[in-house]
């Protein structure tokens, strides 16, 4: 709580620059305080000062209603005892009470649990293994990195489905394979990577495919499989989707289409028949707006950096014929020459975190760039004096002095006072600076 006689010293520099003909707001704002912080600090109640009784309770060494040394010590042996050693206090305080027994509060046992580091994982399992984020996958060119996965197609027999088998060239968006059957299995996963390796002309070393956790994806099969062709593989983390987004993406899309039948499958052959036919709506037709709306068949053939450039060569001639109607630069038809799976995100600081994409959060970004931009602007003042002022948005000097003219203005009176609101303004902040020291 800022002291009485600092408060004082504010309101007194604050009323002198507005009596040299500044306004209130800007004059507040200059050291940081509203208005309405102002007026409350000129109330009675204010100068009254800090009413508060003191108290020891903030960083107590003893307090009348705290466990001696000995009392904490008797918690802890009931609690780590052979009978209370796997059981957490909110068990363990209902026994002792049925025992007539009290030692202390559930929420007193928690704190001095927690504070001698005894709190986690007491009942006896297994401890929950980490799993950590998988491998940064970057793709820049087709064939490198496939993304895969499984989804359910409805029958007409409650209970029971087909399974589409999808795998999917991250870089060009191309479904590169796929297949439907009655059941999930390994040996599937295995023949459908075997026919793919094979049609895309895939070398040993060059392809990395990444799935989730499901047993299709963790059979023993598939892994010899990959082991064997030189196909390195990652895995998502257990029942984390995001580490997976490409296939589930390529999911909804595949499954919100208008023409999606309103009936389950008859059979296995009809499932087939119109899943062929919406992967080749997909390949074939589908611009996705991952690559520059392009077709994933035309980027997997290398066609789609010439479809890019006359789509520019279009629009500059459009710009040509008509520039008044471009206020701006034309529509971006850029290349994506990288495409990234579970990229690593850049730590920040305090108070910012991360973002997609690898990238910095914009709103992390921006936080440390304004705290940047203050400590500057505050040394600026510091620097400064009572001489000049800065400019709250540039944190610009300005000039104090005053024009001759008779008449100032509603601004340039506003900048008569400006003095002593940089006095106020350095003054507030060399007690910041006390007061953290």
């Amino acid at each position: 709580m800022i002291p009485l006689q600092q408060r004082q010293t504010v309101v007194a520099l604050i009323k002198t620059a507005c009596t040299s003909g500044a306004r209130l707001h800007k004059a507040c704002s200059q050291i940081g305080l509203t208005v309405r912080t102002f007026q409350r600090w000129q109330t009675p109640a204010a100068q009254a000062g800090d009413r508060r009784t003191t108290s020891l309770r903030r960083h107590p060494e003893h307090t009348h209603n705290q466990l001696n040394e000995a009392e904490r010590q008797q918690v802890l042996a009931v609690v780590n005892s052979p009978e209370f050693a796997k059981l957490t206090p909110s068990q363990i305080v209902p026994k002792l009470a049925d025992r007539g027994e009290y030692i202390a509060s559930e929420s007193t046992m928690y704190r001095i649990l927690r504070e001698n580091k005894q709190l986690q994982h007491r009942h006896g399992s297994k401890k929950a293994s980490p799993h950590p984020k998988p491998k940064s996958l970057v793709a820049q060119a087709i064939n490198q990195v496939y993304s895969w996965d499984i989804t359910y197609l409805p029958t007409t027999i409650q209970g029971k489905y087909y399974y589409l088998y999808v795998y999917l060239d991250i870089f060009s968006r191309k479904i590169v394979g796929w297949q439907v059957y009655d059941r999930e299995c390994g040996e599937h996963a295995k023949a459908l990577l075997q026919s793919i390796y094979e049609r895309e002309r895939i070398e040993p070393g060059q392809l990395t495919v990444h799935s989730d956790n499901g047993s299709p994806m963790k059979a023993q099969t598939l892994l010899v499989l990959m082991q064997n062709l030189g196909v390195a593989y990652t895995r998502s983390r257990p029942s984390v989707s995001d580490d997976n987004p490409f296939p589930e993406s390529l999911f909804k899309t595949l499954k919100y289409r208008v023409d999606l039948p309103l009936k389950p499958f008859d059979s296995l052959l009809e499932a087939r028949d119109y899943v062929a036919q919406l992967v080749h709506w997909y390949n074939e037709e589908h611009q996705h707006s991952g690559i520059g709306y392009v077709t994933p068949s035309a980027r997997h053939a290398g066609l789609d950096q010439a479809i890019l450039e006359q789509r520019k060569v279009v629009y500059e001639a459009a710009k040509a014929r008509h520039p008044e109607r471009w206020s701006k630069a034309t529509r971006q038809w850029g290349y994506v020459d990288t495409v990234n799976l579970n990229p690593a995100r850049e730590k920040q600081g305090k108070g910012g975190g991360s973002g997609k994409a690898g990238a910095a959060s914009p709103q992390g970004a921006s936080h440390g760039a304004a705290m940047q931009k203050a400590a500057a602007k505050q040394a600026r003042a510091r620097q400064c004096g009572a001489d000049c002022v800065l400019d709250k948005k540039t944190g610009a000097e300005l000039s104090t002095a005053a024009p001759t003219a008779p008449y100032l203005g509603r601004e340039a009176s506003a900048a008569v006072g400006n003095s002593s609101t940089a006095m106020a303004s350095n003054f507030y902040a060399h007690q910041q600076q006390e007061n953290i020291h």
